[in-house]
């Protein structure tokens, strides 16, 4: 009965807290809010000498976020290992030692 009042106001305020986040959003293509286009202008006109690199998306990617490819990399391994260990609870192994009896 806890677990279920425990999960239900937690999904309520995760709801909550996506709906101000989304709330607070600029409209999509508008330029009401210069501090959201600043760092992205920045980004494709100055990568290049900022860091070096001849390719302009491997430096984004690899010098601006490679904090957030490497959480999103984390992100991916942890949910395929979740998917493969929800997968195989309950799947039937074949005994140990393998030779025929």
């Amino acid at each position: 009965m806890i677990r279920n009042v425990i999960s239900t106001l937690t999904m309520v305020l995760v709801l909550l807290l996506l709906a101000m986040v989304v709330m607070d959003m600029p409209q999509f293509g508008s330029a009401d809010r210069p501090q959201d286009n600043v760092l992205s202008e920045r980004m494709i006109w100055q990568v290049v000498e900022d860091t070096g690199a001849l390719n302009a998306i491997s430096a984004i990617i690899l010098d601006y976020r490679a904090y957030d490819t490497l959480g999103e990399a984390t992100v991916l391994f942890v949910s395929i290992m979740a998917t493969i260990a929800a997968l195989t609870v309950g799947a039937k192994r074949p005994p140990r030692g393998g030779g025929m009896c």
